[in-house]
């Protein structure tokens, strides 16, 4: 090194590597699908790994998913421009379906919530479209004020989901009891997928016994997730489901950096640990649930 030229600070050099996308990891001999994944908002807030998108960054993605034995993908829509772009790159991607919905903390922020939803439930219809979600409640980000709101958009997706006989997808965020409430209260869709689940073993197992799904992201890897392992370990193979919420929930140990479907790996490891599976069963286990619930991709 020419030492007349400035050296990289170490935390100019951690800031750098925190925006850049983790190597991939070892992939997975039996292929899984990331249950829950935003290429729109990874294309627009981190790119793609590497950083040579080519012509098409959402390719690039999808790609870099297929050689990490992540080949097939289920994209999340949060309102209603990227519910329908996701319902559009469904029906030209033999590799990606949809699902449409209001994000539980976009809802309050609408000045036409109804218009909103009839343009959600227009999509719902569409065949590459396979679920409603993610919808749910929220009550870290959501003040009281917008509690109502959050909750009517909440029912009105349960009642699509069950209208177009689709899974629904829910955001639950320290809001366990309330969101059994209103599934008690509307009666629960045929399918239920807990995304990003979060809460501990006794709310896991009374997910389990009502027949709900339930998706783990990169935060099952954390150092503190305990309680989230625990959940996982009495969660039985054909109840667990595995997902980015890409570009967030980096699995460790790349915490902090941006996220995509390809880092599957490394969560699905962590989760055949905690439930005590040899990773190969677990994986069918999972594609296996993905086909029955959301297929077929193609």
């Amino acid at each position: 090194m020419n030492s007349s030229q400035p050296t990289e600070s170490r935390k100019a050099r951690a800031a750098r590597r925190a925006g850049e996308f983790p190597p991939a990891p070892e992939p997975l001999a039996v292929p899984v699908f990331d249950s829950h994944t935003h290429l729109d908002i990874t294309v627009h807030e981190a790119g793609v790994p590497g950083g040579a998108a080519g012509d098409d960054p959402v390719e690039a993605l999808i790609d870099a998913a297929a050689k990490s034995g992540v080949d097939r993908l289920l994209q999340i829509g949060v309102d209603v421009a990227s519910s329908q772009w996701g319902a559009e790159l469904a029906a030209r991607h033999p590799a990606v379906l949809a699902t449409v919905a209001l994000h539980p903390n976009e809802a309050p922020r609408l000045s036409d919530l109804d218009e909103a939803l009839r343009r959600i439930e227009a999509l719902a219809a569409l065949p590459r479209v396979r679920g409603l979600g993610e919808t749910g409640l929220d009550t870290f980000r959501t003040g009281e004020d917008g509690r109502a709101a959050q909750e009517l958009s909440f029912r009105a997706h349960i009642g699509f989901a069950k209208r177009y006989a689709k899974p629904l997808i829910i955001h639950d965020r320290e809001a366990h009891a309330d969101v059994l409430r209103v599934l008690d209260e509307e009666g629960a869709p045929d399918v239920v997928v807990l995304h990003c689940f979060s809460g501990d073993a006794e709310f896991a197992a009374e997910c389990v016994r009502r027949g709900y799904l339930l998706s783990f992201a990169g935060t099952v890897t954390f150092a503190g997730a305990v309680q989230l392992r625990a959940a996982a370990a009495l969660t039985p193979p054909e109840q667990v489901l595995v997902e980015t919420d890409a570009p967030y929930l980096t699995p460790v140990p790349y915490r902090g950096r941006p996220n995509a479907s390809y880092l599957i790996p490394l969560t699905m490891r962590a989760l055949a640990e905690a439930n005590g599976t040899d990773l190969d069963a677990l994986c069918a286990a999972v594609s296996a649930t993905g086909e029955r619930v959301f297929g077929p991709w193609r």
